[in-house]
């Protein structure tokens, strides 16, 4: 069993994402005491406060899957300068109701990819307001706004050796700032 179970929001449903893509590939850099586990998120009703007192099984599954993770790491698209609606409906259905919030205290990893020059760089700035009102302790540094370009993924669909120092980088330290919200 891993010592640091990690739940993965991919904030894309598309089947070919990319972000789905680099959430599978950089994994593969963390340490084996890391386990990450995709958090389902495109089963989600719309959020709708009056279910708040009798969640489908759905928001069930999604809230006990980040309750018994000890870290998230978020992997998103932007869509018109933001955070996908899907991730934000499963967002608020995981801090809901008012005070039984599961995201609240774990530490967290955010990072994107996309075709565009800037590589999700708003969305992921929305989400990291979005935490921080989470009471979600987030890395900070370094950044990563990962362009979609040719050699980004090998043909095995592991990160490309022109990204791997840049993003094991990024996963080194992700993995100390879980150990240390941990702690």
């Amino acid at each position: 069993m891993s010592q640091y179970p990690i739940a993965v929001i991919v904030g894309s449903l598309r089947r070919d994402s990319f972000n789905r893509r680099l959430a599978d590939a950089i994994v593969k850099l963390a340490p084996a005491e890391f386990s990450f586990s995709q958090v389902q998120i495109g089963d989600l009703p719309l959020y709708n406060q009056d279910d708040d007192a009798t969640p489908p099984p759905s928001v069930k599954r999604l809230k006990a899957e980040i309750t018994a993770a000890k870290g998230l790491l978020f992997v998103t698209a932007e869509y018109n300068r933001s955070i996908p609606g899907v991730l934000k409906n499963a967002i608020d259905h995981a801090s809901r109701p008012y005070g039984q919030s599961a995201w609240a205290g774990k530490p967290a990893g955010v990072l994107g990819v996309s075709v565009g020059a800037i590589g999700s760089a708003l969305a992921q700035q929305h989400l990291r307001n979005i935490l921080a009102y989470l009471d979600v302790p987030t890395l900070g540094q370094p950044e990563a706004f990962i362009q979609a370009k040719e050699g980004l993924f090998d043909e095995a669909g592991n990160i490309g050796a022109e990204s791997r120092k840049f993003l094991q980088g990024w996963m080194d330290r992700y993995v100390n700032w879980v150990k240390t919200h941990v702690a």
